[in-house]
């Protein structure tokens, strides 16, 4: 049985595809880790069968253009394949780029783990910009009719995801436990509501390092939650709303930065997303899905490797290489000379297959 059958079979008991769209799948990953690259010209010349290049070409392009990919279903297949333990923490975050004239902004909802955020649910903005109460709304209850047995520890969210409506949808009648960055400039009530006070000025003697946890509930974007402040060794203000234990708002909203880092696994740092001609939103989300199915597999190397030859750690504290790094630098490896590194290709098939 060939690797590419090999993977195929993988792939199969969690995607109800035809058996030609998988084996197109794990051509496709197997191309993906060798370039590194979303551009189809160079994921074409790498296909690991006998075709030519330009029927690879048109492959791919008639894969983006007319294949119907069920995203419910391709966000469970990550949520197996993960095995994150639940409750799980919620990344929400928004991610942009240009090419020509062309704007791309991208929302998306991801579960936090090993550091880093893995992809579930995402939306293609006809807009430059912040996303507005509706689309972040609607992620949302995309994932709770998907996963509707969910433990969800909080949702963490930078500044730009604030407003009445959305605080509101947040707190009733599911109520999510939330962490979200305030504005500078957000007002806050005192505890009897009778003055406001911008965020800033009520925590301007804070010093550098030191944290507050402000007592009872404020009204802040018309709801009432509990507010919580730091003071970065730099400088910065960060001021948390949340609707539960306050006392572990920071701690928990540093876990947002794992969307960040997905970010840069799928763009620079990764996939190069960036590099895509893809101006249609359809394709481009059908593009996002099988990039997440690509980086799931090289994070599960990733944390493999770790376990069983840890990553060192620089001066600084962090590791030399990041897991997903690790990962795909494996797959790489392995996919670029396929017959010489069997016992490699057991290995991380096996981690597909597991799961």
């Amino acid at each position: 049985m060939s690797e590419i059958t090999r993977i195929q079979c993988a792939l199969r008991p969690h995607l109800s595809w035809h058996g030609a769209r998988l084996r197109f799948l794990a051509l496709f990953l197997v191309a993906l880790f060798r370039v590194e690259t979303v551009n189809l010209d160079k994921l074409a010349s790498v296909f690991p069968n006998q075709a030519k290049s330009a029927s690879n070409h048109k492959r791919l392009t008639r894969f983006f253009r007319q294949f119907t990919l069920d995203f419910d279903e391709l966000a469970v297949a990550i949520v197996e394949w993960s095995q994150i333990p639940q409750p799980w923490t919620l990344s929400l975050d928004r991610t942009t780029w240009s090419f020509g004239r062309v704007d791309f902004n991208i929302l998306m909802l991801g579960i936090v783990h090993k550091g880093v955020a893995f992809p579930l649910m995402w939306t293609l903005l006809d807009k430059r910009g912040n996303s507005n109460s509706d689309e972040r709304m609607a992620l949302v209850e995309s994932f709770e009719r998907v996963f509707p047995q969910a433990k969800i520890r909080c949702l963490t969210a930078d500044r730009e995801f604030v407003g009445s409506e959305w605080f509101c949808f947040l707190l009733l009648p599911r109520t999510i436990p939330f962490r979200i960055r305030l504005r500078h400039s957000d007002r806050l009530s005192s505890r009897s509501g009778k003055t406001r006070q911008r965020g800033e000025r009520l925590f301007g003697n804070l010093r550098a390092g030191e944290q507050r946890v402000m007592s009872g509930k404020r009204w802040v974007w018309g709801c009432r939650v509990y507010v919580v402040a730091t003071r970065l060794q730099d400088g910065e203000l960060v001021v948390i709303a949340t609707n539960r234990r306050p006392e572990s708002a920071l701690a928990d909203y540093r876990h947002r930065w794992g969307i960040e880092t997905l970010f840069g696994a799928l763009k620079t740092r990764g996939f190069n997303l960036e590099s895509t001609h893809f101006q249609h939103p359809e394709r481009l989300s059908k593009l996002l899905g099988v990039l997440s199915l690509g980086f799931c597999w090289a994070m599960l190397t990733g944390i493999w490797q770790h376990q069983h030859s840890p990553i060192p750690l620089k001066a600084h504290g962090r590791r030399a290489k990041s897991l997903f790094r690790s990962g795909c630098d494996f797959l790489r490896r392995t996919f670029c000379d396929l017959s010489l590194r069997h016992r490699e290709f057991d290995q991380v098939l096996k981690l597909l297959s597991l799961y």
